[in-house]
């Protein structure tokens, strides 16, 4: 299968929501729900909060979001405590931890974001042409003015946009429909914050199938596909899928790495197989940090990664970094790199934007 084409999973009772972007027959990305019955706040979702307690130490925040869940708020300023907030679930929470949030809520849509603390209509860099930037703002711009949120209206409290690079030659009808839809969730979320609703979720976060169509737009799939399990076993993505719940992972040749995570970090082995030579080390290195991003993204997997490489001298450490480098600036979740321990190490840091793959999928699959 060549190009890129997205599969949506469907009538599938025992399993989530799921999406998955093959790019030439390779599984590329993936979203998953988790379960219906999982009660934990999910990632972007945006909640009336109140402050339960201020820990100076820190300079956090405790909050109640709502159905004896508990928030955690980085906070500069001193919030009280009775205090009603606008939160946004940031990452996912390690267990037995609060949920981590900003009071810093964006609004995605598949052509703009909006910037309720960000006043301003931008345009993504990647637009280079200026007569299509000025066109982008404009649509931007009367969809909110539309909407009751321009600055003539609410002054400093307008929110800001940016139009993603997506929107670039696309319908202008298209682009004001995503800007109202997105005005539509903030003047919702402000509403709730003005009366005298309890803690609670405001705007439920997208689905797996929503945050596909949004997120993997630039470019446009080649094809769409939706089906049973049948259909991504003869697409090749439920080996694929099942190959993720394994540690191993085949770099080529006798070469492979270990990606085992545990409840401290990420560890991340490389390995050469019989061959101990200098070249067979740097080659099977390479190939383990091109893939590492993306087997990280379809695991899941954030916070601390440690990778054990195969032995390598330190001259050669400069190509290993740029590999890295290289590959983590294809992939959409921030990460990290921190750079080599005493021991040889090399340790990024990576946020957790997504549950570890294991928790979502059928335990009897594999």
């Amino acid at each position: 299968m060549k190009g890129r084409a997205v599969l949506i999973l469907e009538d599938e009772p025992a399993w989530p929501a799921l999406a998955a972007l093959m790019v030439d027959g390779r599984l590329h990305d993936l979203m998953v729900d988790p379960p219906e019955t999982d009660r934990a706040p999910r990632l972007e979702a945006v909640h009336l909060a109140r402050v339960i307690r201020r820990v100076e130490a820190i300079g956090a925040v405790f909050l109640d979001l709502g159905d004896g869940r508990e928030g955690f708020l980085k906070s500069p300023r001193k919030a009280r405590p009775g205090e009603r907030l606008l939160v946004q679930v940031a990452r996912h929470a390690e267990p037995g931890k609060a949920t981590p949030v900003s009071d810093e809520p964006l609004f995605k849509g598949r052509y703009a974001i909006l910037t309720p603390h960000a006043p301003g209509i931008n345009v993504a860099r990647r637009v280079r042409d200026e007569d299509e930037a000025a066109r982008l703002r404009v649509i931007a711009e009367e969809a909110l003015d539309e909407a009751g949120l321009s600055p003539d209206t609410l002054g400093e409290a307008a929110p800001g946009a940016i139009l993603r690079s997506a929107a670039e030659g696309v319908d202008e009808e298209a682009i004001h429909d995503d800007v109202a839809a997105l005005a539509e969730l903030l003047n919702a979320a402000r509403a709730a914050q003005a009366g005298d609703d309890a803690p609670g979720e405001i705007v439920a976060a997208p689905d797996a199938v929503t945050r596909a169509w949004r997120d993997w737009v630039d470019p446009e799939p080649d094809e769409v596909i939706r089906g049973d399990l049948r259909l991504w076993d003869d697409m090749g993505a439920l080996d694929q899928l099942g190959a993720l719940l394994r540690p191993r992972v085949d770099l080529g040749g006798e070469a492979w790495m270990m990606v085992e995570p545990t409840s401290a970090l990420t560890a991340i082995d490389v390995n050469t197989g019989g061959d101990f030579s200098t070249a067979s080390g740097l080659k099977a290195n390479l190939a383990a940090l091109a893939d590492l991003p993306r087997q990280l993204r379809l695991r899941g997997l954030g916070g601390q990664i440690v990778v054990d490489l195969a032995p390598l001298t330190k001259r050669d450490r400069k190509q290993a970094e740029t590999a890295i480098k290289r590959a983590l600036r294809e992939d959409p979740i921030d990460t990290q790199l921190l750079g080599w321990t005493p021991l040889g190490h090399l340790e990024l840091t990576r946020r957790r934007e997504r549950r570890p793959l294991t928790e979502l999928l059928p335990r009897d699959f594999a």
